[in-house]
């Protein structure tokens, strides 16, 4: 299992880890498996996207759209229970087939940490598990 350290620099932001994952399978060399991957945050999320320009903004403003503007009782900070909301929503893992020594992933589709209360630094922890199949 490995480690990434994803700096973040906006409150809200959509952040490509595509080739930091794809760097790390290559190193590891497995030509086929699974690639598992989990954001140890609960401000930040992981998902796959189409990243043509605008998107990302599209995402966030969608993302934002969904949360009702509630009276939230966090004790902790109230005003940032809708980012913990929208990271469950989003979830905090996603599980990749791994293909030939690469991601399996469709043509236009993204490796994408949500940023959802930053800027800061994430952990994100990788782990392939190797097939014969």
């Amino acid at each position: 299992m490995q480690t990434l350290t994803i700096p973040t620099n906006k409150k809200k932001e959509i952040v490509d880890i595509t080739e930091k994952i794809e760097d790390l399978l290559t190193a590891q060399q497995i030509e086929g498996g699974i690639c598992f991957i989990f954001i140890k945050h609960t401000t930040a999320a992981l998902t796959t996207a189409d990243l043509d320009p605008g998107t990302d903004l599209d995402m966030l403003d969608a993302f934002e759209a969904l949360i009702p503007k509630l009276h939230y009782r966090h004790p902790h900070d109230p005003s940032h229970v809708p980012d913990h909301i929208m990271s469950s929503i989003i979830g905090a893992s996603v599980s990749i087939p791994v293909s030939q020594g690469k991601l399996d992933l469709g043509t236009w589709q993204r490796v994408v940490l949500v940023e959802l209360d930053g800027s800061r630094k994430r952990e994100v922890t990788v782990k392939f598990i190797s097939s014969t199949s």
